[in-house]
């Protein structure tokens, strides 16, 4: 028992060292390299890494950071390495192999400490998975180029020998996408307050790897490279080549180049060489290089500000999850193709928004779903489309498509308007001219009519064409009216003077009434004798006695009840019919007696007294 207490006093020293030595063993381990971002199973997506978040998280101070993309098997990591001081073994992997060795980007550990303006910055390496590496899809490529190219302060793009048009081609693309998607997490940093943030981009290094470094300078290659390409006959390939170098503008003067020779003809054993063993031009170039890298860098702004570790982590997961979550093209497809997609897929949207209309609709109305649907359309585009430089010419072009259709709906309305309001016109004209050929004149009935057909077409003419025709409908209906009542008199005069000779043959030898007949000729002689007598044919339409007569007359042609117009032939039938019925039958059922004086025609009757 005392030995085995002894033993324990003994190791709690040990224990006690080992406890407060954790934390420090805790800051070694993040001397290594960490992914960050990782390739999802199909390489499509990327997805954040924990570890190597928690490698960055920790650090209170601004940060900036430092990454280098290009070519897989063009030896970003071994530069990595030397630019961090560090062996391939300590630190980022070196393959040698054909597949490549890094996926998705990676961060050396533990952040270079600098003074930086009088600023204590804390600089990360990043290294980046080569693109055109078999078994990824370009999608996987560009989103690890644009991912880099918003993270880092300075980007490095490593190229061997030469600059190609592909590399031009793919780092337009990936400036566009940074940009884009940097402002799709502005806009949600903003609180979606709709600000326009610009994107800040990063210092280009154009690190041109070659053996010779006679002829023109690396600086002169690139100028040559981004130069713009005389086009006088308008070849639309060459504009497509200078529309990619017109996307790199937003990096202005924040490029420069710089060369570097190959460190030793015997690549496959970089990393077992030291320094006195590589090219002493490459180690002076190395060290000029980081040099220049120190001197370009500076902490990571965003919004604004700069960055601690905890803001860095979570700008990095807003821009991941920006990048994951938006469709987005290949510099396979061209950007134009792609926004051409989505054009087309907004203006069938503004279309069939437009088609639902029920032409003819009233200017407003039309202006109005024009405006809704434009909106719809572009709040589609907004979501969808892709980069701002390419964006502002598809918008103009969305723009012009829109408005082409909004023109051809304008016709379609102006047209159908037309149409609607020529058939009502029609009608209504139809109507007068019926109106005009009454067989019983009727002032009353002619009114209603040129009612009802003003109302219909106030209510149903509607659109463009309205106006013109409501002119057309004033000027006709006017004139309809005006022609009407010129008649109306005349016809009635001679309707009434019918009625009255009619009523004194009726009177006189059918009904045999006496009063009916002095009435008629009372009638007739009034129209045709004292009118012309005492007043002339127009005088006559302005006497009291005529205005009663017309007044009798609109009451008995014409009520909402019976319309004896239409009815005149049905009535005189039944009448004739009944008169008959009495005149055969009625006389010899009921014999001849009236209240009333009636003709007596029988002479020498068979019920005369005798006298005898």
């Amino acid at each position: 028992m005392t030995t085995s207490r002894r033993n324990l006093i003994a190791s709690l020293p040990l224990l006690l060292l080992c406890l407060f030595a954790s934390p420090s063993r805790s800051i070694d381990d993040f001397h290594q390299a960490f992914p960050i971002v990782e390739p999802d199973p199909g390489h499509t997506k990327l997805r954040l890494s924990r570890e190597g978040l928690e490698a960055i998280r920790r650090i209170k101070n601004p940060i900036a950071a430092v990454a280098v993309i290009g070519p897989y098997r063009s030896g970003k990591s071994f530069l990595l390495n030397q630019l961090l001081s560090l062996s391939c073994d300590e630190g980022f992997g070196v393959g040698h192999m054909r597949d490549t060795k890094t996926k998705g980007i990676w961060v050396w550990g533990t952040p270079v400490e600098l003074d930086i303006n009088g600023v204590k910055t804390s600089v990360f390496y990043l290294d980046t998975e080569g693109f055109e590496s078999v078994g990824k899809s370009n999608v996987y490529d560009d989103r690890i180029f644009a991912l880099a190219t918003v993270l880092s302060s300075v980007l490095i793009y490593n190229l061997p020998e030469t600059i190609r048009e592909a590399d031009i081609s793919r780092l337009s693309f990936a400036v566009e996408l940074a940009e884009e998607f940097y402002g799709r997490f502005a806009l949600f940093y903003s609180h979606g307050e709709g600000e326009d943030v610009a994107f800040e981009p990063s210092k280009l290094l154009w690190l041109i790897q070659r053996d010779f470094l006679q002829g023109k300078s690396v600086q002169e290659m690139v100028n040559e490279a981004l130069r713009r390409v005389p086009n006088q006959d308008g070849d639309r390939n060459i504009d497509q080549v200078n529309q990619i170098r017109e996307s790199l503008a937003i990096m202005g003067d924040n490029s420069t180049a710089f060369s570097l020779p190959q460190p030793h003809l015997h690549r496959t054993k970089l990393c077992e060489m030291k320094d006195g063993e590589l090219e002493q031009l490459y180690v002076s170039r190395r060290d000029k290089l980081k040099d220049l890298v120190s001197s370009i860098i500076r902490p990571k702004i965003v919004q604004g500000k700069s960055m601690n570790g905890e803001e860095f982590v979570a700008f990095l997961e807003q821009i991941l999850e920006a990048l994951n979550k938006g469709e987005i093209p290949s510099t396979g497809s061209l950007v134009e193709v792609f926004n051409k997609a989505i054009l087309e897929r907004c203006l069938k949207i503004y279309s069939e928004g437009m088609t639902k209309l029920n032409l003819p609709l009233t200017e407003e109305s039309v202006q109005d779903a024009h405006g809704r649907s434009r909106e719809t359309a572009m709040k589609v585009f907004d979501e969808q489309h892709f980069g701002r430089h390419h964006a502002k010419r598809s918008v103009m072009q969305l723009d012009e498509e829109i408005d082409k259709v909004f023109k051809h709906i304008i016709m379609a309305n102006e047209y159908q308007s037309a149409k609607l309001c020529e058939a009502l016109y029609s009608s209504c004209e139809d109507k007068m001219d019926q109106l005009q050929v009454l067989r019983l004149p009727s002032m009353a009935k002619f009114n209603a009519g040129f009612l009802q057909c003003n109302r219909s077409f106030e209510q149903e003419c509607v659109g463009p064409s309205k106006a013109v025709y409501e002119n057309r409908m004033m000027k006709m209906m006017g004139k309809s009216k005006s022609q009407f009542i010129k008649e109306y008199n005349h016809r009635l005069f001679n309707w009434l003077v019918t009625f009255s000779l009619v009523m004194v043959v009726l009177g006189r030898f059918i009904i045999k009434f006496i009063l009916i007949e002095i009435s008629a000729w009372i009638l007739f002689i009034f129209l045709e004798t004292y009118t012309r007598m005492f007043w002339s044919a127009e005088s006559l339409y302005y006497n009291p006695v005529w205005h009663f007569i017309v007044a009798t007359w609109e009451t008995v042609v014409y009520s909402p009840v019976l319309d004896l117009d239409r009815w005149a032939i049905p009535v005189v039938l039944i009448i004739a019919i009944l008169l008959l019925y009495w005149r055969c039958y009625g006389r010899r059922k009921h014999g001849s007696r009236w209240l009333l004086p009636v003709y007596n025609t029988t002479k020498n009757g068979t019920n005369r007294p005798r006298t005898d």
